[in-house]
């Protein structure tokens, strides 16, 4: 961006209630700036009113241009402002209004020309409208963005600084935001072969789906493999070095942290830092520009559809994890970027008193999304991404907000009934953050068919057996057998439940088992943020520590959780390095940690013990796609078949007896899981009955060895060692076969995985 002299605000006295004291529909210059050159009314057609953003075509006589096309309810007048590559300004008028569009045909506008947006309107905060001309606004449909967002006071469409700090916001800030914010891109959307091709899609079913969580930039900034050049951006997540891994440890899909444009908090950039996560976006259609190793020029789209194909091409699917419940614009208090400045009151929930917002996010604003145009907004973002950009499916934070009607969560809300009929977007995988953090915003198990959930409730479950924190096993039962309890109606299947254990947001694997309390310090805010509840167990030291001890029963806690999350029925998730010891130094809120504290320590991989833990990992994910038992597409039915007494579920104390309902409730550290190969429910492609191996998974949390008894007939004759989470580095115990009847000896804090044998 190129920089501006300090300038003298013009500012505006606080408006009233009743709209007293409104500035002119065009605010006065500030001191010293240059008004940019108004282009000629016969320099502007009048264009199209569809689609929105900026598209390049070849408009009437065969003459090449851009259309400019902007709804903007409410607004007095648009201009759409062209920028060259000294920041020089020239604004074209949009004078065409259709259906609250503002739109015009700009003849010679090509790709890669920089762009903005000043509307002009009433400046009444009192009553919601917040239009101030001063302040150029990014194209809400913008393809690409070219330089980052800094938040000077100039970006603030009211005066920051105000000395009556409860009327700041009420106050007109005129002075210039068009040299400190990012541009718009002029893109060509429909460049000759560059179509996508539905067929490269890996397609993979949602009951095979092994996710892994990862950050564009954290997951290649450190890798070795990848050139300097390339780490931290979408082409190093392409290079042939990060594929391999991925393919190597076999997962299905990546979720990517998010990668539409995103700001930094004003709060981060005075404490030096920056928004590593990037849920603070404000270009829903414009791939993050500072992930891209091409430029920011327009460049950047290319790349990231390489990236897609060369993922694609890897088997591996792609999905985004989007925001769509807030804006980086925040709250009454917040920089005017783009939506606040174009409709405030369109774009955004208000309150009763519309000066403020609604707030379901925690990020001070919340999007309007039962509005028309908010949700054609939304809509028209995630087709572009699945039609143009190739992606897979989509996570979406926070979805309880986009859930909502008026004010409370509603199931049938507008944004849940368009996707579903959706012909694009009902056919990807839709997976919920299926909570808010508004009253009644935990929605766990609640949304409707064609979504998948995040299971928190799993993540708890699991973490609180493994620590030794479970009163029973009748909640971790339920979990590791596809949740059936959450799921299993509307025809729901058990892969609606995305089981975890991590996720970006906490503790890593590693840090799971080595604190106890968050160590946010270097957040800068006191150790204040963060969550509280981690349900870690250090075992026994706090950090890291030199005991080998210690160190070894941590590797067997991360052993014992990462089996168990594989063998559960349902849809794993991993986090990018947990599987082989990544660590955030005990940081369970990293989201401003852009630095060796969030990226993926590539070195670990050559410490044998962490080596070890990444081929268990492997293993078990192959285990995973060659068994079909262990990725139930249906429920179970637990009942038991009349032919021989087997069960499709069986689970079982150390006694080696089924477990009664007194057993569910008694206090226990044991259980024994028998999944049955034979006749399992659901039908292969060519509908015939689907069969299997059987397993017996004994999964022991206490600090003592048990003795457990392998039950004997009908569930088999003997029992062969598959995984023994007990041993480091072994493949479990090749070749070991046990008696059916007798008794095994169970090490403390260990999974068994028995292959059964008849």
């Amino acid at each position: 961006m190129s920089s501006a002299p300090e300038q003298e605000a013009v500012q505006a006295v606080p408006a009233g209630r009743t709209g007293n004291g409104r500035p002119p529909v065009r605010a006065p210059a500030p001191h010293g700036q240059e008004r940019g050159r108004l282009l000629p009314a016969d320099q502007v057609w009048p264009g199209a009113p569809v689609p929105l953003g900026a598209r390049f075509r070849v408009g009437p006589d065969g003459v090449a241009g851009t259309n400019f096309a902007l709804w903007a309810g409410g607004a007095e007048a648009v201009e759409v402002c062209l920028f060259d590559a000294q920041g020089r300004e020239r604004r074209a008028r949009l004078t065409e209004l259709t259906h609250e569009i503002w739109h015009g045909f700009v003849p010679g506008v090509r790709p890669g020309q920089r762009y903005g947006f000043r509307v002009h309107g009433r400046w009444d905060p009192w009553t919601g409208a917040r239009w101030n001309p001063a302040k150029l606004l990014l194209d809400p449909y913008a393809r690409a963005v070219d330089g980052e967002f800094a938040l000077p006071p100039e970006v603030y469409g009211h005066v920051r600084d105000w000395p009556q700090q409860h009327v700041a916001d009420t106050v007109r800030d005129d002075r210039d935001s068009a040299p400190y914010v990012p541009k718009g891109v002029v893109v060509h959307d429909d460049a000759p072969g560059d179509e996508w091709v539905d067929d490269r899609r890996p397609k993979t079913p949602w009951s095979d789906s092994v996710i892994y969580e990862l950050h564009v930039r954290g997951f290649t900034r450190r890798h070795p493999g990848i050139p300097e050049r390339l780490r931290g951006t979408y082409a190093g997540l392409a290079h042939p070095a990060a594929i391999e891994h991925l393919t190597r440890l076999g997962v299905t899909a990546v979720e990517l942290l998010p990668v539409h444009q995103f700001a930094h908090e004003d709060h981060l950039l005075r404490r030096g830092l920056r928004n590593y996560w990037g849920y603070n976006s404000i270009g829903y259609f414009a791939p993050h520009a500072a992930y891209a190793a091409s430029g920011t020029g327009g460049q950047q789209v290319d790349e990231f559809k390489r990236m897609v194909r060369a993922l694609h091409d890897a088997g591996i699917e792609v999905i985004l994890d989007v925001v769509y419940n807030h804006t980086a614009e925040a709250g009454e208090l917040g920089p005017t970027l783009s939506l606040k400045g174009i409709d405030n009151r369109g774009y955004y929930r208000l309150q009763g008193d519309a000066r403020r917002y609604a707030d379901y996010t925690g990020c001070g604003n919340t999007l309007h999304v039962v509005q028309p145009q908010v949700l054609r907004l939304i809509t028209d973002s995630l087709r572009y991404w699945v039609t143009e950009m190739g992606v897979d499916g989509f996570r979406f934070d926070l979805a309880a907000a986009l859930a909502r009607s008026m004010h409370d969560v509603d199931m049938l809300s507008p944004f849940l009934a368009v996707i579903a009929q959706d012909p694009v977007l009902r056919r990807v995988k839709l997976i919920a953050e299926p909570w808010d953090v508004g009253s009644g915003g935990y929605q766990v198990g609640a949304f409707p068919p064609l979504w998948t959930e995040w299971n928190d409730r799993y993540r708890d479950a699991v973490r609180d057996f493994w620590r030794g924190a479970l009163p029973d096993v009748r909640d971790l039962g339920y979990r590791l057998s596809g949740s059936s309890d959450l799921y299993a109606w509307g025809g729901r299947r058990p892969y609606a439940s995305v089981n975890f254990i991590t996720a970006h947001d906490g503790f890593t694997l590693r840090d799971l088992v080595s604190y106890e309390r968050k160590h946010n310090e270097a957040n800068g805010e006191g150790n204040r943020d963060g969550s509280g509840d981690n349900r870690s167990w250090n075992c026994g030291a706090e950090g890291e520590s030199d005991a080998e001890p210690v160190q070894e029963l941590r590797r067997r806690q991360l052993r014992n959780l990462l089996t168990t999350l594989l063998l559960s029925t349902g849809v794993p998730m991993l986090v990018a390095g947990d599987e082989f010891g990544r660590t955030q130094g005990g940081n369970n809120n990293a989201y401003c940690q852009d630095n060796e504290i969030s990226w993926v320590d590539w070195s670990l991989l050559e410490e044998p013990g962490w080596r070890a833990l990444c081929d268990l990992t492997s293993r078990l994910i192959a285990l995973r796609h060659a068994h079909p038992v262990l990725r139930q597409g249906a429920f179970f039915s637990g009942r038991a078949r009349v032919a021989d007494g087997l069960r499709d579920l069986a689970w079982f104390t150390a006694r080696g007896t089924e477990m009664t309902e007194g057993d569910w409730y008694a206090p226990t550290a044991t259980v024994g899981m028998y999944l049955s190969g034979r006749d399992m429910p659901g039908r292969d492609a060519r509908g015939e009955p689907v069969e299997d191996d059987s397993f017996l998974a004994v999964l022991h949390a206490g600090h003592l060895p048990v003795e457990f008894v392998l039950p004997g007939r009908p569930w088999a004759e003997s029992y062969e060692v598959v995984v023994d989470t007990g041993l480091e580095g072994q493949e479990g115990a090749p070749g070991v076969v046990l008696a059916a009847g007798a008794g095994v000896l169970v090490p403390g804090r260990t999974v068994l995985l028995l292959r059964v044998r008849w």
